[in-house]
């Protein structure tokens, strides 16, 4: 989504980006968190459960939120990775105790008996306000920010440092519809400078790139990975490009994404080349970038000396 938060269409409500895993608090005492996916992770997010039932009223509620691990300043989105890793039993207690997470709460689905789905936006952003304040529901259960002032939203972009990765766009009387594609989204982006360090696929036309940068003790650290490249892109790097057997990531190997144990078959260059990528706010606790970054030029007038030092 291109548009600046200020040229939000009329009637749309902006809050931050969270993607969503819905809670379910039951009349019977049972509580249900569910991924987007329906995998129950309910186990793994043991405070989220008690949580629920102790705040929570004993009539039926589903919420709608996100998960997220607070962890030095900052979103750590790989803590919650290792929270799911330890679903169960004392992993799943003590990984509560090291990493304890939040439900951020952005909607209400159900309360008692009455199914709030056809009400628009407006009216059950209200009725969770209420619910929030009259059961003094407090942390790990948090209230998502919400509002209509595209300045006080421009104030949350300013939030990236954190990992916040941009803004939701909610229709004020829209009913609500699970999932992400359901709401407008604008995103972060910004361009950064990185060394290629090794590509995927053939060596005529490399698919994607690896990127890193030098650290302060002069170490090559991996930053992150391109989106596909088209292949006339590919096919002009590939002249750019020189494999070697001698390079600082010589044996090591890399994921293919998070969340997957694939490991990528990868060619090692010389690294020497910059080049300018366009990448969201999100990164990890070591500094990389959690999703992949859009190549936009390469930078024959810089060398690997003339960038920062990174510093995650």
């Amino acid at each position: 989504m291109d548009r600046k938060p200020g040229a939000r269409r009329p009637g749309q409500v902006l809050k931050p980006i969270f993607a969503g895993q819905p809670l379910a608090r039951y009349t019977d005492g049972r509580v249900l968190l569910r991924s987007r996916k329906g995998t129950d992770m309910t186990p793994a997010f043991p405070e989220i459960r008690d949580a629920a039932l102790a705040q929570l009223p004993d009539d039926t509620v589903f919420l709608d939120g996100e998960l997220v691990v607070w962890e030095s300043g900052r979103l750590a989105f790989e803590r919650l990775q290792q929270r799911l890793a330890r679903r169960r039993g004392t992993g799943a207690l003590a990984a509560a105790q090291s990493w304890p997470a939040h439900l951020v709460v952005f909607d209400l689905m159900r309360q008692g008996s009455t199914d709030l789905t056809p009400w628009p936006y407006n009216r059950r952003r209200s009725a969770l306000e209420q619910l929030f304040a009259e059961n003094g529901l407090t942390a790990p259960l948090t209230l998502c920010p919400s509002t209509t002032d595209p300045d006080t939203a421009g104030e949350w972009l300013t939030w990236k440092a954190v990992g916040l990765e941009g803004l939701c766009l909610k229709p004020l009387q829209a009913p609500y519809r699970g999932g992400a594609r359901a709401w407008g989204k604008y995103k972060v982006r910004v361009t950064d400078d990185a060394i290629v360090g090794a590509f995927t696929g053939p060596a005529t036309a490399p698919r994607t790139l690896l990127l890193g940068r030098y650290d302060t003790a002069g170490r090559l650290r991996y930053i992150g990975r391109t989106t596909t490249l088209p292949r006339t892109t590919g096919t002009a790097l590939a002249e750019l490009l020189t494999t070697t057997d001698t390079h600082p990531w010589a044996g090591r190997t890399f994921s293919a994404g998070w969340g997957t144990r694939e490991v990528l078959s990868v060619h090692l260059v010389r690294p020497d080349l910059v080049v300018e990528a366009e990448v969201d706010v999100a990164r990890d606790a070591a500094g990389r970038w959690r999703h992949p970054a859009r190549l936009h030029r390469t930078r024959p007038d810089l060398t690997p000396d003339d960038l920062t030092p990174f510093d995650p």
